[in-house]
């Protein structure tokens, strides 16, 4: 009679597995024979499947093991090889990975990325890199600034008024000029330097207010101290053109001269020479100018036509120093200064040339390089003077030339009445409604 469950034949004392008596090795264990009756249709049954949980049929439980009501009764399952690890399996990766259960298993992996803190570092290290870059870039300037004009040695100073008025030069210093450069940009060599253009920049809570000084015109040199001998030298009523007195002490004689002549205290003194001038603008890509009729000039070596067009470095020095070409002459010649300088500001200070590093070093470097200011300017109103001067152009101020009334022998003479009203206008930081020639 065959007393095994599930028609299972066989000698119940070949048992494998845990509790087996037998020599063999656990590998080496086979499956039962099942003893298969003759063969007759029936509904094919799914065979029923252990829980996962406990790894065998719960109607044997601990068979084999001594709990189980028949002693050493084998149920066929193998705890842990069959169906999963078992609770104390492990995935090979010491203990931390997948597990049955009796919830059906899960997989114990890396926690979820805190995306909310990786945001946070990201963006304090964003802020640390542009804090440290903006900080180095500052003091890399600050060391390139040529402070060498002492306006403390300028005596008898006017009252200082609201807003701040900056004393602009364009001097004909060739230095650091190759002679190729002096051929190229036709400077000429002479020696020494001398004003070709002056401008005064107010830059107050009305608006910026661009004012060009003719070269020409007609002023009266003071009592000074001189900027080397530290010597007085009294005035005599002695009436010069006005870059005559930079020609003969330097950019100290300048600022005195102009504030005597019309009673405006200048807070800064900057001064750029023509090879400075040229490098600025092809460092930036040139500046696109809407030049409204044609002109030629052999001297500066100007050639222009009529619309819109780019002026490199080279055809910029001789847009800005031609004067013979012009019926105004000087004062034709200082608009298209004014013209220049104001679209040179508004296409330096622009995101597209601040943000990117290989457009804003080039530019800083060719412009500090050769910049000359007083020993009291800071890189921040240098920067507003830039960007007041790019208001001028943005509609926000008023560019005009000094006003004039007359000429005495080649030299323009200023309209002392209209000169007053606009320093007073400046002084007082008022919209300026005096207009110039």
């Amino acid at each position: 009679m065959n007393d095994w469950p599930d028609r299972r034949t066989g000698d119940r004392s070949e048992r494998y597995g845990r509790g087996s008596a037998s020599p063999q090795p656990e590998s080496a264990r086979a499956m039962p024979h099942i003893q298969r009756r003759p063969s007759q249709p029936r509904t094919p049954q799914r065979p029923q499947v252990p829980p996962q949980s406990q790894g065998y049929d719960d109607r044997y439980q601990d068979g084999g093991y001594g709990n189980s009501p028949e002693p050493g009764y084998d149920s066929g399952y193998n705890t842990g090889q069959v169906y999963g690890s078992g609770s104390g399996g492990s995935d090979g990766r010491g203990g931390g990975g997948r597990r049955g259960g009796g919830d059906g298993g899960y997989v114990q992996g890396r926690p979820a990325p805190d995306w909310r803190r990786r945001i946070k570092l990201g963006a304090l290290t964003l802020v640390v890199v542009v804090l440290a870059v903006s900080i180095s870039t500052y003091f890399w300037a600050d060391s390139k600034l040529k402070r060498e004009v002492d306006l403390a040695k300028v005596i008898d100073r006017p009252e200082s008024g609201d807003g701040t008025n900056y004393l602009i030069v364009g001097s004909d210093s060739r230095e650091g000029m190759s002679d190729e450069e002096k051929k190229r940009l036709r400077t000429g060599s002479a020696e020494g330097k001398r004003t070709d253009s002056m401008m005064i920049l107010h830059d107050g809570s009305s608006g910026p207010t661009l004012i060009s000084l003719p070269r020409d015109s007609n002023v009266e040199i003071p009592t000074f101290k001189g900027s080397e001998s530290g010597k007085t030298f009294q005035g005599t009523g002695r009436q010069v053109k006005l870059n005559a007195a930079y020609a003969e002490d330097g950019p100290e004689l300048l600022v005195r001269t102009v504030e005597f002549n019309t009673g405006l205290h200048i807070d800064h003194y900057v001064e750029i020479g023509f090879g400075g001038f040229a490098k600025i603008v092809d460092a930036i890509g040139g500046v696109e100018m809407d030049i409204p009729k044609a002109f030629k000039d052999k001297k500066s070596g100007a050639d222009f036509q009529a619309g819109k067009q780019t002026l490199n470095g080279e055809q910029s020095l001789a847009f800005v120093r031609t004067r013979y070409a012009f019926e105004g002459s000087d004062l034709d010649r200082t608009k298209n200064q004014q013209k220049f300088l104001a679209a040179l500001a508004s296409q330096t200070a622009t995101p597209s040339t601040i943000i990117n590093p290989f457009k804003l070093y080039p530019t800083m470097g060719a412009g500090l390089d050769t910049l000359i200011v007083d020993k009291d300017m800071s890189l921040w109103a240098l920067g507003n003077m830039f960007f007041a001067m790019k208001g001028v152009t943005g509609g926000e101020g008023t560019s005009m030339n000094m006003p004039i009334s007359g000429s005495t022998g080649g030299n323009l003479v200023w309209d002392k009445a209209k000169v007053k009203q606009l320093v007073e206008q400046l002084n007082n930081d008022e919209k300026v409604t005096v207009k110039g020639n």
